[in-house]
């Protein structure tokens, strides 16, 4: 059997499914042997939880009452997963540049594999920086309602970090560079989530500056799971955005997914032309 024909065999879904996680268990073996990757990640979250904590929390006041610190925590995880997509982003480039893309698409495997497996490793990836971030929210005093809903605002954190790894997908396919693709992603990323309610209040921005904020899926994920752990989570308005705010944070990943999805999978083709 030619390696043509086994391609051609090997298109099925199971197949993609199989040949896609087996790629996202190559990409997570890289972290034990790379440990500086989720080191730092892992201390740069922790490091905006002490500042922002100990720092400016004495002097940011949260509408109706309530400690900064309970505030605070949600936002941290948001912002942790929305900068997920430079994770992706940065690995897809190394990949490109490396050749090791070149190498995935002499093999009798799914296309589609490598960039299914990358962001299901990715997600795994986050939710280990998420359970040790959570650990630290609980030593420095963030508390939630219940069990289950500490589950339910993992899991939606975790589908959150799911459409962020496919705009990260089409981000790394279009950037020459690792050192690009890291500036690309700090110019994109790192405005939404300073333009939202990670750590102020969204009613203390300018007034113009609040319908942004609102809908700003970092701000809609925050307020997400502000409501459901119990936390302080004072509202902009009665938009949508602030009454629903995770009905809002799923339309926000289905939205991701359906946009960047198709757009980095034909970007991906291209390329392999």
């Amino acid at each position: 059997m030619t390696a043509t024909t086994e391609r051609a065999h090997r298109s099925g879904a199971g197949d993609a499914i199989t040949d896609g996680l087996l790629v996202g268990w190559r990409n997570l073996k890289r972290i034990p042997r790379i440990p500086e990757l989720a080191i730092f990640a892992i201390l740069q979250s922790i490091m905006f939880v002490l500042l922002f904590a100990f720092v400016f929390g004495g002097a940011i006041i949260i509408p109706g009452g309530g400690d900064y610190t309970p505030f605070l925590m949600p936002g941290i995880f948001a912002q942790t997963i929305v900068f997920a997509a430079a994770t992706t982003a940065i690995g897809m480039t190394d990949d490109v540049n490396k050749g090791i893309i070149d190498r995935f698409r002499s093999l009798p495997m799914s296309r589609s594999a490598v960039l299914t497996g990358r962001t299901f490793s990715d997600v795994i990836y986050n939710a280990g920086i998420l359970v040790v971030l959570m650990v630290t929210g609980f030593v420095v005093g963030w508390r939630v309602e219940s069990i289950p809903a500490l589950v339910a605002g993992f899991m939606l954190l975790l589908f959150f970090a799911y459409g962020m790894a496919w705009l990260g997908v089409w981000l790394g396919l279009h950037v020459p560079t690792v050192e690009v693709a890291q500036q690309v992603i700090f110019t994109v990323l790192f405005p939404i989530t300073f333009i939202s309610n990670v750590f102020v209040p969204g009613s203390t921005l300018p007034s113009w500056l609040q319908p942004v904020a609102e809908w700003n899926p970092t701000s809609t994920l925050t307020a997400a799971l502000r409501e459901l752990w119990g936390n302080p989570s004072p509202p902009i308005s009665n938009s949508l955005a602030s009454t629903e705010p995770a009905l809002v944070t799923i339309i926000w990943v289905i939205i991701f997914i359906l946009v960047f999805a198709p757009l980095g999978t034909r970007r991906y083709r291209s390329m392999s032309r």
